[in-house]
């Protein structure tokens, strides 16, 4: 096999730049790397997006997700062809028919619960529906608590609304870490997903296991580690 692309995919409340310290450290290390828009509207949608986007590179892939995106890639490598490995970063990585609100119950709260907001619009349809988004003021401790206040507010200021269909839809058939090998990175001090979530995901899916002292938002804090883990991926599936 030659070697794969790595394909970066932002969970919610954040975008696509939140992995440029991670793309600088790839780049660095010699690989193909891309970092497409998660829309965000929910699994089946955002993984049918994701799928044509994998599809149309035409290369092998390595698929490498941040927080909810863990659920999109989980549906994207069963149905692209051209996904090889599979990255987890203090993501989902839900089992078929499991919403992330059924696997966030069965741990402890964690402050992003209460930092959460929502807001309604009417789509294009002439529906109601409802986003959510990350109280600023909470932003700092619930996402990124080691990053600087400034940086911290700017990503607040950028953030990327997630639609609640987002959290009650679920990955449909064979989740692809059940058929493809997979790597982990779980944040101990993450205040979004539980910890011990990210840990329990990963065994269950049999994923190779880092743990990085760090926030949710560990690929913008942690970037060298973070590469280091997909660097590892892409060197083991090659």
């Amino acid at each position: 096999m030659s070697t794969p692309t790595v394909v970066l995919v932002h969970g919610a409340f954040v975008d696509a730049s939140s992995w440029n310290g991670v793309i600088a450290e790839l780049k660095a290390a010699g690989l193909d790397v891309v970092a497409p828009p998660n829309l965000l509207r929910g699994v089946g949608t955002d993984a049918a997006y994701l799928t044509g986007f994998v599809a149309a590179l035409g290369r092998p892939v390595v698929l490498a997700a941040h927080s909810y995106a863990g659920a999109v890639i989980s549906q994207t490598g069963s149905d692209a062809g051209n996904v090889a490995g599979l990255v987890y970063v203090a993501a989902y990585a839900p089992e078929a028919g499991e919403t992330l609100g059924a696997i966030n119950a069965r741990y402890p709260d964690v402050p992003l619960s209460a930092a959460l907001r929502t807001f309604t619009y009417t789509d294009d349809r002439g529906e109601q529906a409802t986003d959510t988004y990350v109280d600023a003021a909470s932003f700092h401790d619930a996402v990124c608590a080691e990053a600087p206040a400034d940086v911290a507010d700017t990503l607040a200021r950028t953030q990327r609304p997630a639609s609640l269909a987002a959290f009650a839809t679920a990955v449909t058939g064979t989740p692809a870490w059940q058929r493809l090998p997979s790597w982990a990175v779980v944040a101990t001090a993450d205040h979004a997903i539980h910890p011990d979530a990210e840990r329990d995901m990963a065994k269950r899916a049999g994923s190779q296991i880092t743990e990085i002292n760090a926030s949710h938002a560990v690929p913008a804090t942690h970037p060298a580690e973070v590469a280091a883990v997909i660097v590892r991926a892409v060197q083991a599936v090659r």
